[in-house]
């Protein structure tokens, strides 16, 4: 197999030379998402470092850092052209047991190791392969890491303190909050209780171009302000926690993080671990910016780019970086379409660490734990919890062990458990799907009813057949497939009479693919269903989302329903 070859975008912009109208804006949509990004990367630094971990420079610092130089390399270097990366939430369970099994040192290599361990995916031609981790697991294990961050921001969220530091280990850290549950300050609570309310309530009545996050800060800070001023209230400040110098005026300076061969044995795991958790997020990222922007991004190059900026970010003593959606997505919103946007968000956040970094002391610990607490209930698949008990067994149980142990323990076993029991799971679905039956001279492949041949297809009308069992690998050729029409029809037929199984990835695949079909003025007509598909839809109430009128028994009956639809269409 030959290597990939690497095109990052940002090279493709600079061949078709971009309009001044074009500039402006990409620059207008870089500064929103610059504003966007910054408290962001405040509270995602602060919550990824453990206290007294030994660091050149401040959590929250960190944090800046990274969204700068992570910023600026995925735009420049990856293979989607409205990307925009830094640190995520996702990412602090994972970088908090790092740091207390290995250092801060340890940090900087497991993310350079987990670089190069991209930027291999990326010439190998594996970024087509993250596609293969079933939705179970990704669910499970995203849901996980938002319960363990709002679990990681009760302290700053409450005010509760204690003699000694809280545990790392979940139960630990459970029995040390509630043995100091007395120490929790009221005054503190409210203050990170009106930030939410904040962050929520401010796209809805308030400038929208102008990120709640941000006004929640500008306001906690002035109510903490004035609040620090009366007799015996005292609410912890970026300051108060990290020095009134917590963001330095300059960039980081080059730094040769210490290399070992023991220490690179050690570390192998969990750069794994950033380096399948960072793909995941990065393409899933740029498959949603894709839906937005009827665009196509490169999976092998973008591995390639966040490998890079991986790679590149330890130097400067960054974190671990990836594709954002919630900031690529607001990047798209206000107008993104080129890499230059991610260029000039970076460089945005770059000119307020330069002119206003000395200000970042007086923001409050409240409002940044407000802020995270947000982006984990934001990031839950909360709905995949409520609807447990309409999955199959097999799902469900993959879908709340690995959302256990990523809770419990960490991310890296997690992952390496959930895949297990899903490839257990597609075995076990495979050879109980498979038949094996005696051949007589009367059998014939296909009823009269379901045969094609010499059957006109209506103009308008489209058909697809699914042949084989209907997994979470093959959920995405049927995407690949209608995403290559350049014109839509009014009906497509899909025809599922040689589907003999499918399970909840590839039954998501389906709603989805009827959702943004209905947007475009596309019915979806399904015929011949086998009873375990009909079962697992039903089961899981899809059936009232595709229509029960558009299930048909036989390709017979799925025409004359196109038929149907296309005299009701006029």
């Amino acid at each position: 197999m030959k290597p990939h070859a690497y095109k990052p975008r940002f090279l493709e912009l600079l061949c078709n030379r971009p309009s001044g109208a074009d500039i402006g804006r990409e620059a207008a949509a870089g500064l929103t998402v610059g504003l966007i990004a910054l408290p962001l990367a405040l509270a995602l630094g602060i919550a990824s470092i453990p206290v007294g971990a030994d660091t050149p420079y401040s959590a929250p610092a960190l944090g800046i850092y990274t969204a700068i130089i992570a910023g600026f390399l995925i735009s420049v270097f990856g293979g989607s052209r409205v990307q925009i990366g830094g640190p995520t939430a996702a990412f602090i369970p994972i970088v908090l047991l790092i740091v207390q099994a290995h250092g801060y040192v340890g940090l900087l290599l497991a993310t350079m190791m987990a670089g190069i361990i991209l930027i291999l995916m990326g010439f190998a031609r594996l970024g087509t392969l993250i596609k293969y981790i079933p939705w179970p697991v990704t669910s499970g294990f995203t849901t996980g890491i938002a319960v363990a961050i709002m679990v990681t921001q009760v302290v700053d969220f409450s005010g509760i303190h204690g003699e000694t530091a809280i545990p790392g280990e979940f139960f630990e850290k459970v029995e040390w909050l509630c043995h100091h549950l007395g120490t929790l300050d009221a005054m503190t609570v409210l203050v990170a209780l009106l930030s939410c309310a904040v962050i929520f309530f401010w796209p809805r009545i308030g400038w929208k171009r102008l990120p709640g996050s941000i006004v929640a800060m500008l306001l906690g800070t002035l109510a903490v302000w004035g609040l620090n001023q009366l007799e015996g209230v005292q609410i912890a400040t970026v300051g108060s926690r990290f020095g009134d110098s917590a963001i330095p005026a300059h960039l980081p300076s080059f730094m040769m993080p210490a290399v070992s061969v023991e220490m690179i044995r050690e570390l192998i795991m969990p750069a794994t671990a950033i380096a399948i958790l960072c793909s995941i997020e990065s393409l899933l990222s740029a498959v949603v910016a894709d839906g937005l922007t009827n665009q196509r991004h490169d999976s092998n190059s973008e591995l390639i780019g966040q490998g890079i900026a991986n790679l590149i970010c330890p130097f400067f003593g960054g974190l671990p970086a990836t594709g954002a959606i919630a900031r690529t997505s607001a990047n798209i919103r206000n107008g993104g379409r080129t890499p230059l946007a991610g260029v000039v968000h970076a460089l945005s956040l770059l000119a307020i660490v330069l002119l206003f970094s000395s200000f970042a002391r007086y923001i409050p610990m409240p409002t940044m734990a407000a802020v995270l607490v947000m982006v984990a209930l934001h990031m839950g698949e909360w709905r995949a919890l409520k609807e447990i008990k309409r999955m199959q067994t097999g799902d469900a149980l993959v879908l709340l062990t690995t959302f256990a142990l990523t809770v419990i323990f960490d991310l890296v076993v997690a992952i390496e458990i959930g895949m297990v029991l899903a490839a257990l799971l597609f075995i076990r679905r495979v050879s109980e799907t498979t038949e094996v039956s005696r051949v007589t001279h009367n059998d014939v492949l296909e009823s009269p009813e379901h045969v094609a041949q010499g059957k006109a297809i209506p103009e308008g009308v489209l058909v697809y057949r699914i042949f084989g069992p209907f997994l979470f690998g093959a959920a995405d050729k049927m995407q690949d497939a209608l995403e290559e029409l350049s014109d839509y029809p009014k009906v497509i037929i899909l025809r599922m009479h040689l589907v003999t199984a499918m399970d909840t990835t590839a039954l998501y695949a389906l709603v989805n693919l009827v959702e943004r079909m209905r947007e475009r003025g596309t019915s979806i007509v399904v015929s011949g269903i086998h009873r375990q598909p009909l079962e697992l839809l039903r089961k899981s109430d899809s059936l009232k989302t595709l229509g029960i009128d558009n299930f048909c028994g036989h390709y017979d009956e799925a025409l004359n329903r196109a038929q149907q639809l296309i005299a009701e269409s006029k």
